[in-house]
């Protein structure tokens, strides 16, 4: 083999490492962001939105033949807009269809959000149940 017919496999090899190498860099970099993303502890596939903090106490689950019910609570001194924006963006990414204001629906489930104000914070009301 001649210098030339080397150098370009080298070449390669060389473009396939330094692209390997910056794609283990960025999965790297965002570990730490991808482990601080909270879900609702009994909606374990819905994220809190940013600010938010799940209030345990206010959480109901009920098991039924027809599917489960669901609700609870997260508040925070976030804007309402904010957040609205954050759920219309993040739940289609996880297979949930919007189907209405602050309504998605996934399988036979269907989500339901809805905003209070207490304090000066926000609170959101989640509610899951059968379709």
């Amino acid at each position: 083999m001649t210098m030339a017919s080397t150098a370009f496999p080298a070449r390669l090899l060389r473009g396939a490492a330094l692209t390997l190498a910056g794609l283990a860099l960025t999965v790297f970099l965002a570990l730490p962001v991808m482990a601080q993303t909270l879900f609702l502890q009994d909606i374990d596939d819905v994220p809190l939105a940013g600010g938010l903090s799940e209030d345990r106490t206010a959480a109901l689950v009920f098991d039924k033949p027809a599917g489960r019910i669901v609700e609870a609570e997260a508040a925070g001194a976030v804007a309402e807009e904010a957040v609205r924006d954050f759920y219309a963006a993040t739940l289609p990414q996880l297979g949930w269809e919007a189907i209405g204001a602050d309504r998605f629906r996934r399988g036979e489930e269907t989500l339901s959000l809805s905003y209070s104000r207490s304090g000066g914070g926000l609170i959101v009301h989640y509610t899951l149940q059968p379709e």
